[in-house]
């Protein structure tokens, strides 16, 4: 198994914290966000590489900060070559950059570079290790519907199965949303190949990707029950930041 970090944006949204400078290396409580993931990572049974995929322009950011890690797993930088907003790639177009170049050989667990959840990574994984022909994706319910508007929301049926995914509904069916967390067997990545030549998708969004997978292959929700959350404005971060501070995280 291989994971996959998601750090190639830009983050417009958070300017002026992430003009010039990463949104994954901002720090929470003086440590920053990607290093949860990579503590989180540290020591998953079967993990062979952290991948962690960016852009040109904070590439030197990302190698700054590697040497400073600490960690027993093999950390790994991959530039996905823009520079700017507009040459951007997606969460889609970064995936599909990064396999293109590791292989298709492996099972991969896919993490947004912005994502912050207390919860270990194991349950998560053993779930997902043991339905090796289906992929499985982090989902949590954050009892809000009004809020669920600003994330892709999705219907489990009983036995945890994905029936419905909209990405930022008007009316939420649910208060249930997906995580940038993802994890694909290696007999499901090929989808992405097919995902990526199909001329009638169009969106670099990973919630799009999904939602089409969902008719290629059985995907699972998994469900995590403590705190999460997706860093996308200056509210969430230091909304992050003072919730961490208070206690909880690590």
């Amino acid at each position: 198994m291989k994971a996959l970090i998601l750090a190639a944006g830009y983050a417009t949204r958070l300017y002026p914290y992430t003009k010039n400078f990463p949104k994954p290396l901002l720090k929470v409580n003086d440590v920053p966000i990607i290093q949860y993931l990579v503590e989180k990572l540290d020591g998953l049974a079967g993990l062979s590489e952290i991948l962690v995929v960016t852009n040109a322009r904070f590439a030197r950011n990302f190698e700054a900060w590697k040497r400073t890690l600490r960690t027993r797993s093999r950390v790994t930088v991959i530039s996905d070559l823009t520079t700017t907003v507009e040459e951007r790639l997606g969460a889609v177009g970064d995936m599909y950059f990064v396999l293109q170049r590791t292989g298709y050989d492996d099972d991969y667990l896919v993490l947004g570079g912005d994502n912050f959840f207390e919860e270990p990574l194991d349950g998560f994984v053993q779930h997902a290790r043991r339905r090796r022909s289906s992929a499985t994706i982090g989902v949590c319910d954050i009892r809000d519907r009004d809020e669920a508007r600003n994330y892709g929301v999705v219907r489990l049926s009983g036995d945890k199965k994905i029936t419905e995914f909209s990405e930022k509904p008007e009316r939420p069916a649910s208060s249930i949303v997906a995580m940038c967390l993802y994890y694909f067997p290696r007999r499901t990545t090929r989808f992405l190949k097919d995902y990526m030549s199909d001329e009638t998708q169009h969106s670099d969004a990973a919630g799009a990707y999904i939602r089409w997978l969902t008719d290629c292959c059985t995907v699972y929700g998994f469900m995590f029950s403590r705190y999460w959350a997706d860093i996308g404005s200056i509210t969430t971060y230091q909304k992050l930041a003072h919730i961490v501070q208070g206690g909880k995280g690590r």
